[in-house]
């Protein structure tokens, strides 16, 4: 059976608590490719008429608020020991290099790290625990959180809709196409990031580093 054929064939409630529950999930703490599943839903909205665009928008707009605030919950009774145990259990993502770049962010933006941190694959995992783990006021937190995740989950289900619907001709005989792309577009995301945290972690390890004692030369006689 073609892809294509075998994907319309799956129920579109299924479709809706599979990318709530995933972006719920990603936005708790956990490392999921919820990016990647947002827009293969919304490009297979856009193909199949059983499944709606809003309902799709509201679902993940659902998980990725609920998420993050039971991420805060966490990070604020969990506190740094609970970065401690998922650099553990997640090093590639929880590292002390990641863990240092997110501090940096939040400690210059505060409640706008939330808020633009929904657009940044990385961030969007570390958004609600680290901003409970530093006692951000919860106010804040909720603000930016309630509407970065509608303006991220809606505009990017909005966006792609859009775009599927203009080429959906194209997209029927490259049906993978959108797919591939999607993985594309969060892998490039999560290198970036990755280069950007080593090269801040880098910086923050020379600034540590002690000056050396200057060298005395005695004045000869």
């Amino acid at each position: 059976m073609h892809v294509q054929e075998w994907l319309e064939t799956v129920p579109a409630v299924s479709i809706y608590l599979l990318v709530g529950i995933v972006i719920g999930l990603e936005s708790l703490g956990i490392p999921l490719p919820g990016e990647i599943i947002l827009v293969s839903s919304a490009l297979l909205a856009s193909q199949h008429g059983d499944i709606d665009p809003v309902v799709l928008g509201v679902c993940a707009s659902a998980g990725a608020i609920i998420g993050d605030s039971i991420g805060y919950a966490i990070g604020r009774r969990g506190g740094r020991p609970l970065l401690a145990w998922l650099g553990g259990r997640f090093p590639k993502h929880f590292g002390e290099a990641q863990i240092a770049m997110a501090e940096r962010s939040f400690e210059k933006w505060g409640m706008w790290a939330v808020f633009f941190g929904r657009f940044v694959a990385l961030l969007r995992i570390f958004a609600g625990p680290l901003a409970g783990v530093l006692h951000m006021p919860y106010w804040k937190f909720l603000i930016a959180n309630v509407f970065g995740g509608i303006l991220w989950a809606g505009g990017t289900t909005a966006v792609i809709y859009s775009v599927g619907v203009v080429a959906e001709a194209w997209l029927k005989r490259f049906s993978w196409l959108g797919l591939v792309l999607a993985v594309l577009i969060g892998v490039t995301s999560m290198l970036v990031l990755k280069n950007r945290a080593k090269k801040a972690a880098a910086q923050s390890g020379d600034t540590a580093a002690p000056a050396p004692e200057p060298v005395t030369v005695p004045a000869a006689d």
